[in-house]
Order: C-alpha cells, then sequence, then structure tokens
C-alpha cells in the first residue's frame, strides 16, 4: 500500500471512530426496535476518586450518568427516602418510555421488595470506563431477577439486586469486593467483567467466603482461582482451540500472526492459547504483534505479516486497545483473513470494519440464532425491544446460577457447596449450567462470520457459522 493510500485509510478510521463516540451505537432487531444505546457522549469525566458510596446502589442512586428523564430521578430519590410506592409509579412510568434500561428494571424490582424480606446479590460492572457493556450485563441479571420475582420468588423470597461500579480497575474491584463482603446481607456477586478485575477482586471474594460468577472473564488463570470463583463463559483455551481448528482444518491455513495487548490478561491470555493452539494443529504464528506499544502502527505491522507469508491476522484486543485493532482491519484491505476474540464482537466493529471485516471470523460464547430450540431470545426480545448479546445471555446464566444455589441453600457457605455439588444443573439463556471443580463451566465456542445484513442497522451483521 502506498504512503497516501495507507494516510487516507488511517484517517478514515479515525473519522469513523471519533464520529461513532459522538452518536452513539445501537443495537437493532429485525425490525429497527432500538435495544442497546451508547451514553459515551454524555459521559461524565471518568473518575477514579468516587467514594465507594457513590459506586455501590440498590437503587438510592443512579449510577449511570447522562440524560436521565424526570421519571427515574424522581424513582431514585422514593427509594433514597424508603418512599416505595412512588418508587414503582416513576420507574413504571420511566420504563414505558424507556424499556431497555436494566438498572431501571432492577430498581423497579428492588422497589417492590421494599423492606420485605429478600436475598440479596450483586452486580459488579464497569459503568463509567465501558457502558456499553455494562448495560448488556445487567441486562442479563435485570432479565433473570424479573423473571424470578414474578414467578414468587426462591421459595417465596423475592431477589434484591444492588450494582457496583468496579470501572474495570482491579484496586477499585477489590475495594468493591471487601465491601461486599463485610456486608452480610450480599449471598453471592455477578461479575466483575474483565479478567484482570476478576483475578484482583477474586483475592478479596476468596478470602471473605463469597461467590462470584463472572460472566465475562476468559483468562485461563481464572481455573482453579478459588473455590469461590465461578464464571458462566468457557475459558480462552476452547475459544482458541475452536479458532485455530477452523483455520487450519476449514479454511486451510497454516501461517498467522496475532495481534494482542499484552498489559491485558484476557487478550494475553487468548494469544498464548492461540499460539498453543495452532502449533498443535500443524500450523504456525510468525508474529505477534503488541497493540499496547506507542509506537505500533497498523499499515507497518499488516505489511511484515505479508512479507513473512502469513495467511490469518488474529485480533486478540482488550477494550482499551480495539481502536488499533480496528486500524489492522481497515489498513488489511481484505487482503489476509481475519480472526478475531469474543472482544471483537461489538457493534463498533461493524460500523468502522464496514465491508473491510466481512468475512472475519469470531469465537463467541454464545449467538442469539445458534439455538432455534431455546426460549430465551424470544424472552428476551418481549422485555427488551429487541435482539441482546452473549454478555447478556451469560450474565443471565451467571444470575440463574446463584438464583438455582439460593433454592438449595440460602447462605454464602450453601451457594457455593451447592455450585460445587455434582448433581448441580441450572437451565439458562446458553444451554444447562453446570461447573467442573475449576469453576469452569463446561460449554462449547460458537463460530460467527461478519456478513452483509440489516439487523444492526449498519448494513453488516455477525451470524453464526453453520
Amino acid at each position: 500500500m502506498s504512503p497516501k493510500n495507507e494516510t487516507a485509510v488511517l484517517a478514515l478510521a479515525l473519522i469513523l471512530t471519533l464520529g461513532i463516540v459522538g452518536v452513539g451505537i445501537w443495537w437493532f432487531n429485525r425490525t429497527g426496535v432500538k435495544i442497546s444505546k451508547t451514553i459515551i457522549s454524555n459521559q461524565e469525566p471518568i473518575s477514579n476518586n468516587l467514594s465507594l458510596e457513590d459506586r455501590i446502589s440498590f437503587g438510592e442512586k443512579t449510577l449511570i450518568t447522562g440524560d436521565i428523564p424526570s421519571a427515574k430521578k424522581e424513582g431514585v430519590q422514593a427509594i433514597a427516602v424508603k418512599n416505595y410506592e412512588k418508587a414503582i409509579a416513576s420507574f413504571a412510568a420511566f420504563l414505558k418510555l424507556r424499556p431497555n434500561d436494566p438498572e431501571a428494571l432492577i430498581y423497579l424490582n428492588n422497589a417492590r421488595i421494599g423492606n420485605s424480606k429478600n436475598y440479596t446479590i450483586v452486580g459488579s460492572v464497569p459503568i463509567r470506563t465501558d457502558p456499553n457493556t455494562s448495560l448488556e450485563i445487567l441486562r442479563g441479571i435485570a432479565q433473570a431477577q424479573n423473571a424470578i420475582n414474578t414467578s414468587g420468588g426462591i421459595r417465596n423470597v423475592p431477589l434484591k439486586v444492588g450494582i457496583a461500579n468496579d470501572d474495570n480497575n482491579p484496586e477499585i474491584s477489590k475495594q468493591i469486593a471487601s465491601n461486599l463482603v463485610n456486608n452480610s446481607q450480599v449471598l453471592g456477586v455477578v461479575g466483575p467483567n474483565a479478567s484482570d478485575t476478576t483475578l484482583a477482586a477474586g483475592t478479596v471474594y476468596n478470602a471473605g467466603q463469597l461467590v462470584a460468577i463472572s460472566p465475562t472473564s476468559t483468562s485461563i488463570k481464572i481455573s482453579n482461582f478459588s473455590r469461590y470463583i465461578f464464571r458462566t463463559v468457557p475459558s480462552d483455551f476452547m475459544a482458541a482451540r475452536t479458532l485455530a481448528n477452523y483455520m487450519v482444518k476449514k479454511l486451510q491455513k497454516k501461517n498467522a500472526v496475532v495481534f494482542f495487548n499484552s498489559q491485558s490478561n484476557y487478550s494475553e491470555s487468548l494469544k498464548s492459547e492461540f499460539v498453543s493452539s495452532v502449533s498443535l494443529e500443524g500450523g504456525q504464528v510468525s508474529s505477534e504483534f503488541d497493540l499496547s506499544q506507542a509506537d505500533f502502527s497498523a499499515a507497518k505491522s499488516v505489511e511484515q505479516a505479508i512479507k513473512q507469508g502469513a495467511e490469518v491476522l488474529m485480533l486478540v484486543p482488550n477494550t482499551n486497545t480495539q481502536d488499533k485493532a480496528l486500524q489492522v482491519v481497515q489498513v488489511n484491505q481484505k487482503r489476509l483473513t481475519l480472526l478475531g476474540g469474543d472482544n471483537i464482537y461489538t457493534v463498533k466493529t461493524l460500523e468502522i470494519g464496514t465491508e473491510q471485516a466481512v468475512g472475519m471470523i469470531v469465537a463467541v460464547p454464545w449467538h442469539i440464532d445458534a439455538d432455534p430450540m431455546s426460549d430465551f431470545p424470544q424472552k428476551s426480545r418481549q422485555l427488551w425491544g429487541g435482539d441482546v448479546s452473549w454478555r447478556t445471555a451469560l450474565s443471565y446464566d451467571a444470575t440463574l446460577a446463584l438464583i438455582a444455589a439460593l433454592e438449595r441453600n440460602p447462605t454464602r457457605s450453601g451457594v457455593q457447596q451447592a455450585l460445587v455439588s455434582p448433581d448441580f444443573s441450572a437451565q439458562g439463556a446458553s444451554g444447562t449450567i453446570r461447573f467442573l471443580a475449576s469453576g469452569d463451566r463446561t460449554a462449547p465456542v460458537q463460530l460467527v462470520k461478519i456478513v452483509l445484513g440489516s439487523r444492526s442497522r449498519t448494513g453488516y451483521d455477525f451470524e453464526p457459522v453453520r
């Protein structure tokens, strides 16, 4: 590629990136209903100086900032003064206007509980640093809470849900974990999101003997990390093996390069597992490019890969380096085959990647069209007004696992014992939920492909590879 064309492609990628941050991203269903709103454009400046009190809420404050309609403000204020009837009316009115707000649905269910006996869990998510992922996870938690409470509760006891904002920050997540461990009412945690955050907070949850189930942390380091740390998402070992097998056996390609972030436990984990898996399949990874390096150049890296005879570009960014990975997609100009880890599965990839991303294969834990026999897609569409992501499905499963454990024994030790029991199982969005002694879930990985389509309203969609 000539320097002139290289500059033009990078400029286009930058413009698209800035444009998306400014206008917001929506996930649509087939009829064009809005489902997942990006709130970055209205975000307040991210601060690590927030007090723990400002980071945890059971309904007395909203953690999602930006444009907050009066009905939601009134609901939060009503819960704060324990005026639960007013809170119920306000949140119900708000949800008629914005039915896809999971925070409001959680607070509505909490308001309905009022001062009654309840079993309490908390969702730990990175609201300010990754609002879209947080909303996806909270939708799964909210849907499970709403379903159990409207059907009579856990042996006639409703489920109360708190929300904690950990910002995907390991140190903050440890502080939140300490707070939750010291709150005897909290019987389980859904989260954290990032592998680094889960590993950091996990030391505190382990010491405090409080179960945490992450729906999204995939690092292999989490396996056998603690008797109190579980996950509903398959580990990077499974994703790497699936991608490597597809590359060598299906695509008949044996030479790959990997783009990753050495500062991310998730990215480093998936990269290492992919390198090993490709080797076992008879292929090779000829180069590794670190997206976190200050002098990283997408164009130079791709040209180097081509000169080395690479046939495949494997993209393993974390959230912080996703933009650099999408620059790689642009400058590649469809010359080499693209593979990606689950962090690539975002509307932003479709928006920025456009035609250059068509054909990319991505490994994800779940896709809404993968199992036509499941009733979860229909129920989630009815509740949220559109399609949901794998993060919603896996957080729904994590919440269902805690609910099933609470039904057996509603104590902290009882929850842990239930989850490790050989006869434990629950039916979730992505199939049967069972855990190995390592804390891992026994579940397959789904490959999806970027194709032309209208569902996302970007002109492109992720579809299951059959």
